[in-house]
């Protein structure tokens, strides 16, 4: 099964609920980079991965909820924060 590419016009019109951290990446209404997709299991590990490189400690906590809260069954490490 393809993975389905995620363009910048669909992520602009996505919900915010679809996101780790809705409002607070880049560009038009804070869905770019920076504001975390979770709208899948592969967007939520990989939420959880670049956050742990580049989100602050605060932001790290808060997508490891977000995604425990929409993914239980991902493990989620304890990392830094």
């Amino acid at each position: 099964m393809a993975k389905a590419r995620l363009t910048a016009k669909k992520r602009e019109s996505m919900p915010k609920g679809d996101f780790a951290l809705p409002g607070k990446g880049k560009g038009p209404k804070g869905a770019g980079p920076g504001a975390y997709p979770d709208d899948t299991k592969g967007r939520a590990r990989a939420a959880l991965s670049r956050g742990s490189a580049n989100a602050s400690p605060a932001e790290q906590a808060e997508i490891k909820r977000k995604v425990h809260a929409k993914y239980p069954s991902i493990k989620i490490g304890k990392g830094k924060s």
